[in-house]
């Protein structure tokens, strides 16, 4: 079993970046997904990275601002957001799962995921 620890978050201003990680012991052989929760809103998820990190995937709506990577030899993962705005205040959490049968696969739904961080505020404001 896995422990995930997310990292990285805080108040930042309109167009900044912010990278936020997401470490645990062997999670090298996990793929990771982020998801987000923002203020009365269901948890959803924003992207993924398959465990080799060869293959990863976005929600639309995040392409070309969220990018997820990893380091598989300091185990963690990270996800850096750009242009923030407002509407990226969330809680945002990443999670692992060893489900997926191949280590090029991955996608960001809930269900595939066993192992949840304890997520990390990220509040966007002038």
């Amino acid at each position: 079993q896995v422990q995930l620890v997310e990292s990285g978050g805080g108040l930042v201003k309109p167009g900044n970046s912010l990278r936020l990680s997401c470490a645990g012991s062997g999670l090298n052989y996990y793929a990771i997904g982020w998801f987000s929760q923002a203020p009365g809103k269901e948890r959803e998820g924003i992207g993924c990275i398959s465990s080799s990190g060869d293959y990863k995937d976005y929600k639309d709506s995040v392409k070309g601002r969220f990018t997820i990577s990893r380091d598989n030899a300091k185990n963690t993962v990270a996800l850096v957001i750009d242009s923030l705005k407002p509407e990226d205040t969330a809680v945002y959490y990443c999670a692992a799962s060893s489900q997926f049968y191949s280590p090029n696969d991955c996608d960001y739904e809930e269900y595939e995921y066993p192992y949840w961080g304890q997520g990390t505020q990220v509040t966007v404001s002038s």
